[in-house]
């Protein structure tokens, strides 16, 4: 049977990311792309509610895969592909390949990653690729080989499909990559911070400056110290987000007031 990937990002359907992505997956089988029209980062998972939304099928770089350019958010393309455009159900979600990392506590920002998020919420296994380098001509066939070997062993094997992949690919050549590590987020790591800075007009405004570069080296063994090594990294991301343990804390709070409670009042 021949595998069906609906590919989706957030940096616009021509971004050069999302073009590799498609070229690495067509060795694997069928291929649809949906994805925004134009860059949606840092979006996280909204979906538009207020708006009409559209799907207007698009010429993909020149090539025969069927896509589609959506002008809502990347979680709104996969619920449109899943429900309106795709004839039938894909066996993958893939988002990517982003324009940078994303890692720790970018999970809850990230338009790539809540796509990826949709997916798993129809119950499809889905994954998140992102590409450790913000420069702007990066060269994304240089990491093809890398995303090649990394599919062909993730695609042998199933996992929960509630479970998201979050993959951080290194910006290296094939030979120089270190492996591939399953870890942790570094969730304590605080990557964006607001620098102060006067408008034309002498207001102070603020900005959001990404510290990424200016980190220094971690020596927990997260996802930032594993991609700062020159590993491939591979976090399992689950939806079901309940607090078992505290939720069983709590329900016994409520149980022993109810229980010392006048029976009258």
């Amino acid at each position: 049977m021949t595998l069906k990937f609906l590919v989706t990002n957030d940096d616009g359907i021509f971004a050069n990311g999302v073009h590799s992505l498609v070229e690495v997956l067509r060795s694997f089988g069928e291929v649809y792309v949906v994805c925004p029209d134009q860059e949606r980062s840092a979006i996280s998972h909204a979906i538009t509610l207020k708006a009409p939304l559209k799907a207007n099928k698009v010429n993909f770089f020149n090539t025969t895969c069927p896509a589609w350019a959506v002008n809502g958010t990347p979680a709104d393309c996969v619920k449109m592909a899943v429900e309106v455009i795709l004839k039938e159900k894909p066996d993958y979600v893939i988002s990517g390949i982003n324009a940078g990392p994303n890692l720790g506590r970018d999970v809850f920002y990230s338009g790539t990653i809540s796509a990826a998020v949709e997916g798993a919420m129809y119950q499809i296994p889905s994954m998140a690729v992102s590409l450790a380098t913000m420069k702007k001509n990066a060269d994304y066939s240089l990491v093809e080989p890398v995303a090649y070997d990394l599919f062909e062993t993730l695609l042998q094997h199933k996992y929960a499909p509630d479970t998201v992949l979050n993959i951080n690919l290194p910006y290296l050549t094939k030979e120089m990559v270190r492996g591939v590590s399953v870890t942790s987020l570094g969730m304590d790591v605080l990557r964006y911070q607001y620098v102060g800075l006067n408008d034309p007009h002498g207001y102070l405004c603020y900005w959001l400056k990404d510290n990424l570069v200016e980190l220094p080296p971690h020596v927990e063994e997260n996802d930032f110290h594993q991609l700062q090594n020159g590993s491939v990294t591979i976090t399992p991301l689950q939806l079901n987000m309940t607090n078992a343990a505290m939720k069983s804390k709590m329900a016994k709070w409520f149980q022993e007031k109810a229980g010392t409670a006048p029976a009258t009042r």
